[in-house]
């Protein structure tokens, strides 16, 4: 996922991961150099709906994501945790 608005600076990170973490899914989030934050989540197909609408829908109520552009692949990687890359 790459969500765009206002999502740097703003705890977006950290927020994305705490969330996650409630959800259950596995994977990263990291800052892109422009601005945006790029995610990568999985877990079961109910798992990652609920993580992509609370994303969405700005997990905090400083963040405002704008346009969340999200592609699906199922092929799964084995993440053992949900981390904050830098």
């Amino acid at each position: 996922m790459i969500a765009k608005g206002n999502v740097q600076g703003v705890g977006f990170r950290a927020t994305a991961q705490q969330k996650a973490m409630e959800i259950g899914v596995k994977g990263w989030v990291r800052n892109l150099p422009n601005g945006d934050v790029e995610l990568e989540a999985e877990g079961t197909d109910s798992q990652v709906d609920k993580f992509i609408e609370t994303i969405r829908k700005g997990p905090h109520r400083f963040i405002k994501v704008e346009d969340l552009d999200v592609e699906r692949n199922q092929a799964d990687k084995g993440y053992d945790s949900f981390e904050v890359r830098y």
